[in-house]
């Protein structure tokens, strides 16, 4: 359940998100997830890919601002109360997160994928293994 996820400072300019999908697509890394969040100037695109390491390594050989970090990805019910029941049991055990994202829906499972920041992850990972929680298998 503990994966990496690269973040990239991005200009806030058009094309620029092209421009960084675009190194990313030449180099055969495959994107499995990514949130953005902006301000007037800049961007931060947070991404899960296939391969983390080589991906932080050509996004910086290419004069990218980039950090990896560990975060939580987990499979919760794609149902009514799903994520609640999760935050839940999170806040119970007193971790909090600094922020979360959605990763994809798989309908047929009836399942959902959010990817958080968590401060203590391993402990994280621990009380959700220990409630049944798994993590998504295509994900590094």
């Amino acid at each position: 359940m503990i994966i990496k996820q690269i973040s990239i400072f991005v200009e806030n300019r058009q094309g620029r998100l092209a421009e960084i999908t675009g190194i990313i697509a030449e180099n055969n890394i495959n994107i499995r997830a990514l949130s953005i969040a902006d301000t007037t100037h800049f961007g931060v695109l947070r991404i899960i890919v296939d391969d983390p390491f080589e991906a932080e390594h050509i996004l910086r050989e290419n004069n990218l601002a980039v950090s990896l970090t560990s975060v939580v990805a987990v499979n919760i019910e794609d149902v009514p109360g799903g994520l609640h029941k999760l935050l839940r049991l999170l806040s119970e055990n007193d971790l909090s997160i600094e922020y979360m994202y959605h990763a994809h829906v798989k309908p047929e499972e009836k399942t959902a994928c959010v990817v958080m920041r968590i401060e203590e992850d391993l402990k994280a990972q621990q009380i959700l293994a220990a409630n049944g929680y798994t993590g998504p298998e295509y994900i590094n």
